[in-house]
């Protein structure tokens, strides 16, 4: 199976560039699966559900969220009616929406999604680590399901490290998302699950992680809170990652960054 993840879409200029290149990736690269998360698609916070509708109907597969998940509070009524986007699994019991979804391809291959929301320097939320282990007690990788794919959304690089050990050998991708800066230590683990620190993000880089630079400095230099925090509105760079995957194991065969459009190094996937 081939799949693609794509980092936390920030805003217009976030949007367009994924809507504007997803077509052609999907052909160019045989695409399986696209997941992206859009947590910061609506004006940087949120994610409403109009704009949810854009990104499936322009190629997304699912949508997964983290800590802004209810910033656009149009999304609390919506999100149950709509089983392709996710919130992070971790969230108190009762809370809307779903951790987690199986998604079933045209050839009747099934893939599992799953957003997770790390601790450390983040929200007090449940134990990833529990709640991912207690879901697959009910998905077996190569067995349930053909592919695993964990989103850990989380800050500390140290949570995320430790969260792909643990399931290394038992899903088929762990990417983090949050910090939105592509990490350089995309790898398959001993055991053969494929790993990167954080996908980066789909936006601006011409900014302060996609926000406009000069609000965003004014916070840092007087310790007070200025006017609102806006995307920044310049040509995006898309980042993710993509896997391919061995259908009968579930493990990650090959893996490699995608980065396309503005101002990162440019590189795409080979195979």
């Amino acid at each position: 199976m081939r799949i693609l993840f794509l980092g936390d879409i920030v805003g217009r200029s976030g949007r367009e560039g994924v809507l504007s290149r997803l077509p052609t990736l999907r052909q160019k690269l045989a695409l399986d699966l696209v997941i992206v998360n859009a947590e910061n698609a609506s004006h940087g916070f949120g994610l409403s559900p109009g704009i949810a509708t854009d990104l499936f109907n322009g190629g997304v597969d699912v949508i997964t969220l983290g800590n802004h998940s209810w910033d656009r509070r149009d999304l609390i009524p919506h999100i149950d009616a709509a089983p392709r986007i996710i919130r992070p699994l971790n969230f108190p019991p009762g809370t809307p929406g779903n951790g987690s979804v199986q998604i079933e391809l045209a050839d009747g291959r099934k893939a599992l999604v799953v957003n997770a929301m790390g601790r450390l320097f983040m929200d007090p939320l449940d134990d990833p680590f529990r709640s991912i282990n207690e879901l697959l007690t009910r998905h077996r990788l190569g067995v349930t399901t053909q592919a695993i794919v964990v989103d850990i959304h989380a800050e500390a690089t140290s949570e995320k490290w430790a969260l792909g050990n643990v399931l290394d050998g038992r899903v088929s991708l762990v990417v983090g998302t949050h910090t939105h800066t592509p990490t350089a230590d995309h790898r398959i683990l001993p055991a053969g699950t494929a790993f990167q620190t954080d996908a980066g993000m789909c936006g601006d880089y011409d900014s302060v992680i996609g926000m406009s630079k000069t609000p965003a400095i004014t916070r840092f230099l007087r310790k007070m809170p200025g006017e609102r925090l806006q995307p920044a509105e310049g040509e995006a760079t898309i980042c993710g990652i993509m896997v391919e995957t061995d259908d009968a194991t579930g493990l990650a065969r090959r893996l490699a960054p995608l980065r396309q459009g503005g101002l990162l190094a440019q590189t795409m996937p080979d195979f």
